[in-house]
């Protein structure tokens, strides 16, 4: 088996936390965010970037994930927020929630992304496609969007015509057509949900 090529640090012996998020695309739900400290003899072959990675595999990686690190921690912004704030400011906050919940305080961020909100008092680094660097990074991609997933499931429950048990609520054609069709839910994102750019939008 090839070894995993992605990064445990950014620099080493110093306390970093990888920060994700899930559903930043979608017309409907919240959007995640996990943020993870590794320790520094952590390994695994199979943590990636989530994109890059099955289903089966998330929910392989989760508790390992969760067993192994030093903290972990979900933040969570919802449709309404979104709405209040844009989803760009509902990314950063997510990730912020999940920083304030880490059960050891970091010395460092590392954001995936290329823009990020200060998170007062810890300096952070932005790292395009950094979920698939940095192995702190893959694990909050993980985290983030099984987390999501597995709300996503929860609330098909109230609207299965929307088919969110498939496409998590992101903008595939079967549910844009559904939008256009029946209309919103109580749980999609009114600031661009209904608007045709969003809609036109291939996915």
């Amino acid at each position: 088996m090839v070894k995993n090529k992605l990064q445990l640090f950014l620099q080493k012996g110093r306390l970093e936390a990888g920060c994700d998020e899930a559903g930043r695309g979608c017309l409907a739900g919240p959007v995640f965010a996990a943020a993870v400290i590794l320790p520094e003899d952590f390994e695994n072959e199979m943590l990636n970037d989530s994109k890059k990675l099955t289903e089966k595999q998330r929910y392989l990686l989760r508790p390992m994930i969760e067993e192994q690190a030093l903290a972990f921690a979900v933040g969570i912004v919802d449709h309404m927020e979104i709405d209040r704030i844009n989803i760009l400011n509902a990314s950063f906050l997510a990730m912020h929630r999940a920083i304030d919940q880490l059960s050891i305080r970091p010395e460092h961020l590392l954001i995936d992304g290329n823009r990020f909100k200060g998170y007062p008092q810890i300096q952070h680094t932005c790292i395009v496609k950094g979920d698939g660097i940095y192995l702190s990074i893959a694990a909050a991609s993980v985290l983030a969007k099984t987390y999501r997933d597995d709300f996503m499931d929860t609330i098909h429950q109230q609207f299965p015509e929307y088919n969110w048990l498939k496409n998590k609520g992101y903008p595939t054609l079967f549910h844009r057509t559904k939008v256009m069709e029946i209309g919103i839910s109580s749980y999609h994102r009114k600031s661009f949900a209904n608007q045709g750019n969003q809609l036109l939008i291939e996915f």
